[in-house]
């Protein structure tokens, strides 16, 4: 049993490690970076497969922690889906560094790598290893030079800039009001 215990926490610690070759922004201010963002690109994964429309809004929680809703529209199932969870800084509030969490005590990283830090207009962002990779934007669009500069930076850190996915802020998806979550 304590080989057991020892093991589950060693992989949720490795769930909140950085990759190798990157480093979380210094000089964080978490009040800038509080409200909505969109996604504007990401690589692949299941829990955001076939998502358009995809935001994540980020609020204060009674406990010091961040409140954060992400949010999409899912054309498989053409509905409007949204996962709550939490997340917590793992160095000092002025690091880029943080834990979120979806599913109870299990954690995962959430690294903000690169950061409009005069206007906080847009993010890198990774998690603890070079499968996770978004960009997110204060609008629904961006210039092509930034979306360029972040596919240079994420290949030169060694994320496969090949497989990321655009998303498609564009509202041909049925308003959120009229439709179910």
């Amino acid at each position: 049993m304590k080989k057991f215990i020892i093991f589950c926490l060693l992989l949720l610690t490795g769930c909140v490690s950085k990759p190798e070759s990157v480093e979380p922004v210094k000089g964080f201010e978490l009040d800038k970076y509080l409200g909505k963002w969109y996604e504007i690109a990401r690589l692949d994964h299941s829990f955001e497969r076939s998502m358009e429309q995809v935001t994540a809004s980020y609020s204060l929680r009674p406990d010091g922690g961040v409140r954060v809703i992400n949010r999409g529209f899912s054309l498989d199932e053409n509905k409007w889906k949204e996962a709550e969870g939490k997340a917590y800084f793992v160095e000092d509030k002025e690091t880029g560094y943080l834990k979120v969490s979806f599913f109870g005590p299990f954690y995962g990283s959430y690294i903000i790598f690169n950061l409009d830090k005069e206007n906080y207009q847009y993010a890198f962002v990774s998690s603890y290893n070079h499968d996770y990779l978004w960009l997110l934007s204060r609008t629904p669009t961006i210039e092509r030079e930034l979306m360029e500069r972040f596919v240079v930076e994420a290949k030169a850190l060694g994320f496969n800039t090949d497989n990321l996915i655009i998303v498609s802020q564009e509202s041909v998806i049925p308003d959120e009001k009229s439709s179910s979550n």
